[in-house]
C-alpha cells in the first residue's frame, strides 16, 4: 500500500525498500536484518513485540492521507533530509553517463535539449532531467517547508 510513497522517498534519496505484498512476518524480519525503519498505515503491525518493546522502529502513517501527505509525514516524521535521488524503480544509486552511452535509450528530442544523464547501478534505467523535474523539485521544496505533525512512536 506504500509504492508511491517508496518511489516519492527514492526520489528524495532515501534508500527505500518496498515488496509489494509482503507478508507481515517476512516485512518484520527484514526490517530487523536490514536495520530499516517500517513506514506502514497497518495498525496491527504495529502490535507486534518488535515495535512493543522498541526491537525495531516504525512510524504509523494515519488511514487516509493522500500520497503528498504520506511523503510529508514520513520525511518530517523521520526528519530526513533531502539527498541524491536513487532509482525510483528499485532504489539503486544513479551514476552519470555520458549522452552517448544512452543514445539507444532516451528519446532523439530529449537527446538534443536535455544536459545530464543519470543510470541506475542496479537496473540500468536511464533518467534526465526533463520537464517532470521542475515538478519533482517543486514538491521537494514544498515538503522540506510544510509543516506536517508526525510522531516518532507507531502506537
Amino acid at each position: 500500500m506504500c509504492a508511491g510513497l517508496a518511489r516519492w522517498l527514492r526520489v528524495f534519496g532515501v534508500d527505500s525498500s518496498y515488496q509489494p505484498g509482503i507478508k507481515d512476518a517476512d516485512l518484520v524480519h527484514h526490517a530487523l536484518r536490514e536495520h530499516r525503519v517500517v513506514v506502514s498505515a497497518d495498525g496491527k503491525l504495529f502490535e507486534r513485540r518488535v515495535f512493543v518493546t522498541d526491537e525495531l522502529a516504525g512510524l504509523r502513517l494515519p488511514v487516509g492521507l493522500r500520497l503528498y501527505d504520506q511523503f510529508g509525514y514520513v520525511v518530517k516524521g523521520l526528519g530526513l533530509h533531502a539527498d541524491a535521488a536513487r532509482c525510483a524503480l528499485c532504489n539503486g544509486k544513479l551514476l552519470p553517463v555520458q549522452r552517448t552511452e544512452v543514445a539507444d535509450v532516451v528519446p532523439a528530442r530529449s537527446l538534443i535539449w536535455a544536459r545530464g544523464f543519470q543510470c541506475c547501478s542496479d537496473c540500468g534505467h536511464t533518467y534526465w532531467e526533463g520537464t517532470h523535474w521542475r515538478r519533482i523539485r517543486a514538491v521537494r521544496e514544498s515538503i522540506l517547508g510544510a509543516k506536517f505533525g508526525a510522531a516518532r512512536n507507531p502506537r
